[in-house]
């Protein structure tokens, strides 16, 4: 597997020799300090550029980069229809395990190639083209402290679709209600857990994309509940999950309301139980 050093060095050659690339930006993980290193990071790489469409004309450019595994393309896609903001990506997985997003950026838009994230550096700038960034910081990616609207729908988001899951068991169809359940259901959870530890350590952290951080600031025993939940492979486990989540959002819910002061329906809550309940048993 290529070092870092490698990379960033095919990454910036490439552009240097490239008298069409004019600037070069990085954001992603390895802009912030406080993500720890793996070899899984990928290389999120901006180069502006005076036309991109030169660059699509003639995509064997990116074979110096070297050999792929697999990419993709998002503004090819059918299926998944791109935005058509004028940029266009490589997404790259190397067969050597690296792995290489390269966005092109028209200088038109320049000013902006960051969109804003604060997570991001300038590696190369062969024309000052580029405005300058604060230093790198994830602090955009903080919990923010939940008002009592936002606690408010998470509450009724998790409740009111708990009921689509309950639906689903009842009929036998699992790829229903299991989409909710995990789509939904638990989502909320987790976004109430992370006010939850917020609440508790301060709003000066990141939990990561996916809450894929939230394990580091959980008891032993709140991430192993969580987990038990994660089996969903029948439906009498399906309906364990369920029940589990309802359970722990509501003790959750709680806390986070006193901590806050924020009106929580309880009674509804209590009323969602009884029927997922009782759905259950007449089932």
């Amino acid at each position: 597997m290529r070092t870092e050093e490698e990379m960033f060095q095919v990454i910036l050659d490439t552009a240097k020799n490239d008298p069409r690339v004019l600037a070069v930006g990085m954001n992603g993980s390895r802009t912030n300090k406080k993500v720890p290193k793996d070899l899984f990071q990928d290389y999120d790489i901006v180069y502006i550029v005076e036309s991109v469409q030169s660059f699509i004309n003639d995509p064997s450019w990116i074979d110096r980069f070297g050999p792929r595994l697999i990419m993709q393309t998002p503004e090819e896609m059918v299926l998944f229809p791109p935005t058509g903001n004028g940029r266009f990506t490589y997404l790259m997985l190397f067969e050597d395990g690296n792995r290489i997003d390269l966005t092109l950026c028209p200088k038109e838009q320049a000013n902006t190639w960051n969109e804003g994230d604060c997570l991001a550096e300038i590696l190369l700038d062969k024309e000052q083209l580029l405005p300058k960034l604060i230093e790198s910081t994830d602090q955009d990616y903080w919990i923010k402290r939940p008002s009592q609207a936002e606690f408010s729908d998470c509450c009724n988001e998790f409740w009111w679709v708990s009921t689509y899951v309950v639906k689903g068991l009842c009929r036998n169809e699992m790829f229903y209600a299991v989409d909710y359940l995990n789509e939904n259901c638990r989502k909320e959870l987790l976004r109430l857990l992370s006010w939850q530890v917020a609440a508790d350590q301060g709003y000066h952290f990141s939990v990561g994309k996916n809450y894929k951080y939230l394990p580091d600031y959980l008891a032993d025993k709140q991430y192993k509940e969580l987990l038990k939940t994660m089996d969903v492979s029948s439906i009498p486990l399906a309906w364990s999950a369920l029940l589990s989540l309802q359970k722990q959002f509501d003790y959750y819910a709680r806390i986070v309301s006193q901590k806050n002061h924020f009106v929580y329906e309880q009674r509804t809550a209590e009323k969602v139980m009884k029927y997922t309940m009782d759905s259950k048993i007449g089932h």
